[in-house]
């Protein structure tokens, strides 16, 4: 429980009400000589949607922004929203905590943003730049008697494994370093009324996803960080969605991610209410692109925190 308005008990998914309105009574008795007054008390049930936000952790591209040993003029920028780590979101609802990917960033993301505790992780895909962390989730084992479920597809599993074999060697878990609980992803899934879904795109010669999260009365957000194209199945279920995040490495054509106009003509056919891009490279100047981008059409930023 937390303390609402004027310090009244409310939950995170609905709140009792207890509300006082002044009244002015026996108003016309006039036995009593003068007016009384009173508090009149009433009580109300009213439902509101619990906490539900995604967070940027990072927005750019595998190499980051700034790139070392570039001297362009956004990675000398003074601009915080210039400075990109590898990127990786955070999804919370209500009391459920979601990291996308663990990229080599994550200690500082984590850091940053307060992120002390997390319910499980998932995974897009099992490039480098997205699970080169996966040492930093110690941290988030160490407070925890049970292990830590990593949700992905089956060759990323096996990615895992072959990178990181001493966390899954199941007689050598020793406490305080990682200790995965693997769960292959082979459709939606819940984390209490938190429903996730796979959304597979094209991304190169890797198996990679990206997701569709759900919370009942709040706004649906579909997030694909790396792609070049998306298939027509992935398109039709996220056609419409209220918040669409997507893949714009850069303005030239690249063989495994979108460009800028790639990814404008993908919102353009998903049509959501709102966009962000993201997974940037250090060719954009946060403040340039949004001036030149549709009303509708945002940049994201590493801290940028989207209530749903």
């Amino acid at each position: 429980m937390s303390a609402g308005v004027h310090g009244w008990p409310m939950k995170r998914s609905g709140l009792l009400c207890i509300g006082f309105s002044w009244a002015w009574a026996n108003m016309f008795r006039p036995s009593l000589g003068r007016w009384g007054l009173h508090w009149k008390w009433r009580v109300c049930r009213v439902w509101r949607v619990a906490d539900f936000s995604l967070t940027f952790l990072g927005t750019g591209t595998s190499v980051g922004v700034p790139v070392i040993g570039c001297d362009c003029a956004v990675c000398h920028s003074e601009d915080p929203k210039n400075k990109r780590f590898r990127s990786s979101v955070v999804v919370r609802a209500g009391e459920v905590t979601l990291l996308v990917d663990s990229g080599p960033d994550l200690r500082m993301q984590a850091l940053r943003e307060n992120l002390r505790a997390i319910d499980a992780v998932i995974y897009t895909h099992s490039h480098l730049d997205h699970v080169a962390g996966f040492d930093e989730l110690r941290a988030f084992c160490w407070h925890s008697h049970e292990p830590l479920p990593l949700h992905a597809s089956a060759s990323c599993i096996e990615a895992l494994r072959g990178m990181f074999g001493w966390a899954f060697a199941p007689k050598e878990v020793v406490r305080g370093y990682v200790r995965p609980d693997p769960r292959i992803i082979d459709g939606p899934f819940f984390y209490g009324d938190l429903k996730v879904t796979p959304l597979p795109v094209r991304h190169g010669g890797v198996e990679t996803m990206g997701f569709l999260f759900e919370y009942p009365g709040a706004r649906k957000v579909a997030y694909i960080c790396d792609v070049k194209s998306i298939p027509d199945e992935t398109l039709e279920r996220i056609r419409g969605v209220d918040v669409f995040i997507v893949d714009a490495l850069r303005t030239a054509s690249h063989p495994t991610h979108f460009s800028l106009e790639e990814a404008l003509a993908a919102i353009e056919e998903v049509g959501p209410k709102e966009a962000w891009l993201t997974h940037l490279s250090h060719e954009f100047d946060a403040a340039e692109l949004e001036g030149a981008l549709p009303d509708h059409v945002h940049v994201a930023w590493d801290g940028l925190k989207i209530s749903l």
